[in-house]
């Protein structure tokens, strides 16, 4: 049972059913949404989740599913039922694109039907539909809905026979036209144009009869006629009669193909069911994902266990301007089954109360409603509701008067299966006796074994609930220092209104909130301000958990880190030192042998002097086989080109080894490009190299450039010293010393040029800035050294 009767429209559910509408992709689906209704049927409300859900993983995979065409194909089987009708090209083309989406749904369940069992059952709909019929029709009609020209041999001689007569026709025209101008007869900057499906010329009213031809139509202004001219006529009647042929030869074919369809109409008709369940399954698990919902636990025993439930519309509204909902955690079960919330106004209650009635209200017809993955809730059979003003002038109802005529069917109607909601409990009337009957209305409630939500300002409401098994209080927590609601439900604990504390942070005088707390009486203050003491308490301690829990989890990360660290140091250092024992051992083994040889052999031979030293000299040459060696990387041999540098020629300076191409020659000096820097050198610093030379040399360069970032780090120097070195010889120099600064993570250098004439320094500037590791660059203080040393700083 639910009640009132506008409840969809009063928890939002209509808007809800908007959101879906919008999802669907035909008014297949649409029309499965205006159907939807609550049940408490807990095996159909199952197999509904678990469609909507199965079709959500589908989309989440990715997997191909088709997401058109969803076709309504009732009206055509309508038309079709009738003997001799026929269905036209265009309403073929429809059914042909259902018919295929159908297919593309049989495919789909054929190679993915395991995973997705529930929906898998659907295909009873389509199990009778002979998809020869589709076969059929994709042979008549073309992917454009139109009739093919091979659809029968008669077809394809009559269009044939229309392709030849209209080029004769346009033949004649394009003839007769040409002569016609050459005349003068047609209007300037005319051209054959169609006019009563017709070919016709353009000709000046005055010499409408020097041209013999049947006029069609003329001009707004009656200055041009068309005409058409004698020597077409026949062809275009000729290609008129070929026309009927056609149109009859399509009329026969689709009337045989309408005949091949309808024995088909009742599978058709199922199928059509199939199409449209698709479509609104579809659209429910598109919203599902748009509102990141899930299918919570349905279990038999009355409960609600929900954590971090959101309202769907208000989490869509707030996303929509930037902002974040604040999520709800609900607990109700058998001992704690009507929860009544309180709390100051605008502090969250009805909001809290509207987003469990939309979600139970949506958990029961069907949708899966946005709650954290492991909630559980269970199935009500009566959904009431009391939300809102519910004046009635026709029935001369106050406000009050309707909550009454409300409370009347909780009351008479309420049972162990009813879920209710009421929203203000007991406003209204005069508080001193709205309060009492509100009162007694709980407790029948109660007594009745029913869960619900209310929300009340009143305070014997809070007293009751904290003395009554099946009630329980609930707050809705607020910053008093700040006087701002943190929209978090606290269930177990009653809230204050914060009346006072709010008037007094606006500025009320001391004196109205004395008389105020006077009337109020210091009992009721006092248990006012334990509450709020309580808030504020309740704030202090969750932001310290907060911080604590955060420091924790840092300090839990760091250790967890370390420890990894510490061990893979360890094992590498073991494993270090026991490769360096293994390699000294085999070492001092073989250098051990080799010297009591030496030495044996000294005293078996008894050796002279000269013996002794070549002995000795081969032992020396041992020693220095058993050094470790020193690697150096060869740089690649370059072969030089002959011939003289030109434009466009790239060079080597034969000093440093940079590369370089030529930008111009002018006389002995040469304009060069090394990366984005431009140079001046001297012709005879410079050698030709090939195209191939230089990405040897630049894969040389770059081989060369890979290093030990440890080692590296400790030999790397942040100070550069470029004094006494030419212009174009420490470009290299600075651009390896900021990248290897960069790579190591060093954000302040220092390059050293010296004053002179400032030319080492602006082309260390110059390039500096063309770098795009580097963020600035300033002098250095004047007692450092000034202009004559550049601090660069990195990104």
């Amino acid at each position: 049972m639910l009640y009132p009767s506008n409840l969809e429209q009063k928890i939002n559910f209509l808007k809800i059913k908007d959101l879906l509408k919008t999802e669907c992709s035909s008014p297949l689906g649409m029309g499965y949404v205006d159907r939807v209704a609550f049940s408490s049927d807990h095996n159909m409300i199952g197999k509904l989740l678990d469609q909507t859900e199965e079709f959500r993983q589908i989309l989440i995979s990715g997997e191909s599913f088709p997401a058109s065409n969803f076709t309504d194909l009732n009206p055509y089987l309508e038309k079709a039922k009738l003997e001799g009708a026929f269905l036209d090209q265009d309403e073929f083309h429809e059914v042909k694109l259902g018919l295929q989406t159908l297919k593309s749904c049989l495919t789909f369940f054929q190679k993915f039907g395991d995973q997705y069992p529930t929906l898998s059952q659907l295909l009873g709909l389509v199990m009778e539909l002979d998809l020869g019929l589709l076969k059929a029709i994709e042979l008549i009609i073309d992917e454009k809905g139109k009739i093919r020209n091979n659809a029968s041999r008669d077809l394809q001689l009559i269009r044939n026979q229309i392709v030849y007569e209209e080029g004769r026709l346009r033949k004649v025209m394009e003839r007769v036209f040409k002569e016609a101008r050459a005349k003068g007869l047609t209007p300037e900057d005319s051209a054959i144009t169609i006019r009563s499906g017709r070919l016709v010329i353009p000709v000046a009213a005055e010499n409408k009869r020097k041209l013999r031809g049947f006029i069609h139509d003329e001009s707004a202004t009656g200055q041009t006629v068309f005409m058409e001219p004698e020597e077409a006529l026949d062809i275009n009647n000729e290609i008129r009669d070929l026309e009927y042929m056609e149109r009859r030869e399509i009329i026969k074919i689709l009337t045989q193909l309408t005949d091949r369809l309808r024995p088909s109409i009742p599978a058709l008709r199922k199928a059509t069911n199939f199409l449209g369940l698709m479509d609104f399954i579809r659209a429910k698990a598109k919203f599902a994902v748009k509102i990141n919902a899930v299918r919570p636990d349905l279990v038999k025993e009355r409960m609600l266990n929900w954590t971090k439930a959101r309202h769907p519309i208000l989490e869509l509204a707030l996303k929509a301007q930037g902002k974040s909902i604040v999520p709800l955690d609900i607990h109700l079960s058998g001992h704690n089954r009507l929860l009544v919330i309180s709390g100051p106004n605008a502090g969250g209650k009805s909001v809290t109360l509207k987003t469990v009635a939309l979600l139970q209200y949506m958990l029961q017809c069907g949708l899966l409603i946005p709650v954290s993955p492991d909630s559980k809730g269970s199935l009500f059979d009566n959904f009431f509701i009391d939300i809102g003003d519910e004046q009635n002038l026709e029935n001369d109802l106050s406000t009050y008067s309707s909550h009454l005529m409300s409370m009347k069917h909780f009351t008479q109607f309420a049972n162990k299966k009813t879920i209710l909601f009421i929203d203000e409990f007991g406003t209204g009337t005069e508080p001193q006796f709205g309060g009492a009957i509100a009162e007694s209305i709980l407790l029948a409630l109660n007594k009745q074994g029913a869960f619900g939500v209310v929300t009340t300002h009143y305070g014997n409401l809070k007293q009751l609930a904290n003395k009554n098994q099946g009630l329980v209080n609930g707050a809705m927590r607020y910053d008093v220092d700040r006087l701002e609601p943190m929209y978090q439900l606290e269930i177990g604990k009653p809230g204050s209104s914060f009346a006072l504390e709010i008037a007094s942070k606006i500025g009320i005088s001391k004196d109205i909130l004395g008389y105020a707390k006077n009337q109020i009486g210091e009992e009721r203050v006092r248990y006012d301000r334990l509450l709020t003491q309580l808030e504020n308490e309740k704030n202090k301690y969750s932001n310290l958990l907060k911080e604590i829990t955060a420091k924790e989890k840092l300090l839990q990360t760091r250790l967890k880190e370390y420890n990894e660290l510490k061990e893979t140091l360890e094992l590498t250092k073991k494993r270090y030192i026991q490769e360096a024992k293994q390699e000294a051992k085999s070492l001092l083994d073989e250098t051990n042998k080799k010297i009591e040889a030496t030495i044996r052999e000294i005293r078996e031979e008894k050796a002279e002097k000269e013996a002794t030293k070549k002995l000795r000299k081969e032992l020396e040459s041992f020693k220095e086989t058993v050094k470790p060696e020193k690697i150096k990387v060869r740089d690649p041999e370059v072969v030089v080109l002959g011939g003289k540098i030109e434009h466009g020629d790239w060079v080597r300076l034969k000093d440093n080894g940079a590369i370089a191409e030529v930008l111009q020659v002018r006389n002995k000096e040469v304009e060069i490009s090394i990366g984005e820097l431009k140079s001046t050198v001297k012709l005879n610093r410079l050698e030709k190299i090939s195209q191939t030379q230089v990405k040897k040399e630049k894969k040389a360069m770059a081989s060369r450039s890979g290093y030990n970032t440890n080692a590296k780090m400790m030999d790397f120097s942040p100070n550069l010293d470029l004094r006494g070195k030419r212009g174009e010889e420490v470009l290299p120099i600075i651009q390896t010393f900021i990248d290897e600064g960069y790579m190591l993570g060093l954000k302040d250098l220092r390059i050293v040029h010296g004053k002179g004439d400032g030319i080492l320094r602006e082309v260390t500037r110059n390039l500096l800035r063309t770098m795009p590791a580097v963020k600035k660059m300033e002098d250095e203080h004047a007692d450092r050294g000034g202009a004559g040393v550049t601090l660069v700083t990195l990104k």
